[in-house]
């Protein structure tokens, strides 16, 4: 709840924030950014345990490093509304319980939806902005971890799921002509539940907590 009361806030700060001195409203800013993802993967509750999972059993899913391509609308001179394109590829390994490094499940592909709205300054040379908005994690496919087919596992499924998102960055224009360099951070606030199959019954239920920071650093264009 403080979250979604956080980005309300936001937003009205927003509307009622004073013109930027440069005139953007109608611009459109596009980003390509090299990002980093850098996930928790922790395990929040054990739903349903089957098979016995050994005492302090615990998770977490690798960083990964991808490219994204973002792109803004300005609604007004300081205010923009941004969204992001991108994948990011991911395994979830046993930290604790198992031996370190056991792979649980394999090569899970996300498709982080986000949508943000976005509150800039002018400060003459930098513009830094923050902004908060909502997102939707969709997992576009999943298999076994290698520690998990000998065991008879014969599939995975995360759950996809909404959650929130908190956004600061910085813009720097590079000269007059709608170039500049770019330099962004999220964090969200999300989670997955995950479940392990053995010939289509399900043996294992978890919920993660994911709560990925994403920062990224690139060239932007504006027109």
């Amino acid at each position: 709840m403080k979250y979604l009361i956080l980005s309300a806030a936001t937003v009205l700060a927003a509307l009622s924030a004073p013109a930027a001195a440069q005139d953007r409203a109608g611009d459109i800013q596009v980003k390509l950014l090299g990002t980093a993802v850098l996930p928790d993967g922790s395990i929040d509750a054990v739903n349903r345990d089957d098979v016995g999972l050994p005492t302090g059993t615990d998770t977490a899913a690798n960083d990964n490093y991808v490219p994204t391509l973002a792109v803004e609308y300005f609604v007004t001179n300081n205010v923009s509304i941004e969204t992001i394109a991108g994948t990011t590829q991911h395994d979830v390994d046993a930290i604790s319980g198992f031996p370190a490094g056991t792979e649980l499940v394999s090569d899970a592909l996300l498709l982080p939806a986000t949508v943000t709205a976005k509150l800039h300054f002018d400060l003459g040379g930098v513009k830094p902005y923050v902004g908060a908005g909502t997102a939707y994690f969709i997992w576009l496919s999943d298999d076994p971890g290698a520690a998990t087919i000998p065991l008879g596992v014969t599939e995975t499924n995360l759950s996809d799921e909404f959650g929130f998102a908190l956004q600061a960055g910085i813009d720097v224009p590079l000269g007059d002509n709608g170039f500049g360099f770019s330099i962004d951070a999220k964090r969200y606030f999300i989670g997955t539940t995950a479940e392990w199959l053995v010939g289509g019954t399900q043996v294992i239920e978890t919920e993660h907590a994911l709560d990925p920071w994403v920062v990224s650093a690139g060239v932007s264009f504006r027109f």
